[in-house]
């Protein structure tokens, strides 16, 4: 788990955001950049590299390594504070909260500036970058890619495919995005995985999930990842989020996906209400959604 940097960023001073951003600029050459080189990414003198250096690597900020020469290297803290660093310059946030989910792929935290938001890093690629590069189309074009490369892709994704669909489909609205972050409008409700429905609500929950379906296919879009875990419920319907990965409706595999992102969500509330989840089949339901005549479930 990334370590939370909210609380380090009073103590930074501007020419620690320049080493970052010197390190962050080198990266695009090579995975370990060159202390010879951070004078010039950096626009910092030597000495003053010297000692932005040991405030970094004190704070976890960056990582040393010796190979054929001195490198360093970004740490996703120090990504992460970089990001934080940029929505606070531009008023976008102005206090930091408490954690609300933290996965394998992004960690998600309560903010503040007018109202409640929340700050999503991704952290697609920290462990396993070559493989989500096999799997996503946003990282497909090239063959080398980095961890940090492949966050900030999935995040600048994301938040394209939000605009793309926010308000005519119930997902979070997006606010700001840098780098690896977005922050976006916070969401109230239990995750569906841990909702438990009354018999009479779930055939309309049912109902509402693919509406949403429908309305981002309509937008050009397919989840292409639904399940039980990325749909907040409350009293107002349901809100479908965790976006990265979609595909366009164009997308070759889009009818696939669709068919995949109706079928998990029919198995999970046969699975959990087998009593009550009335007789559907999956093709069906698909093919209504991507020919724009889903309407209900009667």
């Amino acid at each position: 788990m990334v370590r939370n940097v909210a609380s380090l960023l009073p103590e930074l001073e501007d020419q620690d955001f320049y080493l970052l951003s010197g390190i962050e600029q080198g990266m695009r050459f090579s995975e370990w950049v060159q202390r010879e080189k951070l004078p010039k990414f950096s626009g910092l003198t030597p000495e003053e590299v010297e000692y932005r250096l040991e405030r970094c690597l004190k704070r976890g900020f960056v990582e040393k390594k010796t190979i054929q020469y001195e490198g360093y290297t970004l740490q996703f803290e120090g990504y992460d504070v970089l990001a934080l660093h940029a929505l606070v310059e531009r008023d976008t946030i102005s206090e930091f909260g408490a954690p609300l989910g933290v996965g394998k792929e992004s960690d998600v935290y309560e903010v503040r500036s007018y109202k409640p938001l929340a700050l999503k890093y991704h952290r697609e690629g920290y462990t396993n970058f070559r493989e989500i590069h096999k799997e996503r189309d946003y990282t497909a074009d090239r063959d080398h890619v980095s961890w940090m490369y492949t966050a900030r892709k999935a995040a600048e994704r994301e938040y394209e495919i939000l605009e793309g669909m926010y308000p005519d489909v119930s997902v979070p609205r997006p606010i700001d995005q840098n780098r690896h972050a977005i922050v976006m409008e916070k969401v109230d409700g239990v995750e569906l995985s841990r909702t438990k429905l009354e018999e009479s609500q779930v055939t309309g929950v049912i109902e509402l999930l693919f509406s949403e379906i429908a309305g981002a296919y309509e937008a050009g879009y397919v989840h292409a990842d639904m399940s039980e875990y990325n749909v907040f419920v409350n009293e107002e319907g349901v809100t479908v989020f965790d976006w990265p990965q979609a595909v366009p409706t164009d997308h070759e595999n889009a009818t696939e996906f669709l068919r995949r992102d109706v079928k998990n969500v029919v198995g999970y509330f046969r699975r959990k209400y087998p009593q009550v989840v009335p007789e559907l089949e999956v093709d069906d339901v698909a093919a209504s959604i991507a020919e724009g005549t889903f309407d209900s479930l009667d």
